[in-house]
């Protein structure tokens, strides 16, 4: 598997499994109705570094990187990862975010937040073993399809 920067023509495979994971709304705070255009630019638009998974020469999952904030704590990230569903639980996932935690810290940044992880998404699991903590969870934020009403983890781990 290689692991590189994301190219403008990457977004036309990144967008099937983009729509497939918001559209399931189990993960990501984002409308599922988000149009292709709209969605491009929260995941690839100005200010974002975005990686590329790409096996077999397929693009099997992304990363979009960001500061959090602005001003004097710009050194906070932010990311957003997504995996296509048909390449879950091969690792590609933990690959992915080794990398990008490596390049954030390379890239200056102290620190990474999330700021909506679902609490049912599996990938708490990953969050925590690579060593991110949950600072606080937002109760019954998030209206899940399955669970009804479950928390937003607010996420974070030094670099």
């Amino acid at each position: 598997m290689l692991i590189r920067d994301a190219v403008d023509s990457d977004w036309a495979q990144i967008w099937p499994f983009w729509r497939q994971i918001v559209g399931s709304r189990e993960t990501y705070a984002w409308d599922p109705q988000t149009p292709e255009a709209q969605a491009r630019t929260l995941w690839m638009g100005p200010g974002k570094r975005v990686y590329v998974a790409e096996s077999d020469g397929a693009v099997v999952a992304s990363a979009s990187v960001k500061p959090n904030y602005g001003g004097p704590a710009e050194g906070i990230a932010n990311a957003g990862f997504m995996v296509d569903p048909a390449r879950g639980g091969r690792g590609i996932g933990r690959a992915l975010a080794e990398h990008v935690l490596e390049r954030a810290k390379a890239d200056g940044y102290r620190g990474m937040v999330f700021n909506a992880v679902v609490e049912t998404n599996p990938a708490v699991g990953l969050w925590t073993s690579l060593g991110f903590t949950i600072l606080g969870t937002v109760p019954d934020a998030f209206e899940h399809p399955r669970h009804g009403r479950v928390g937003l983890h607010i996420m974070y781990r030094a670099l």
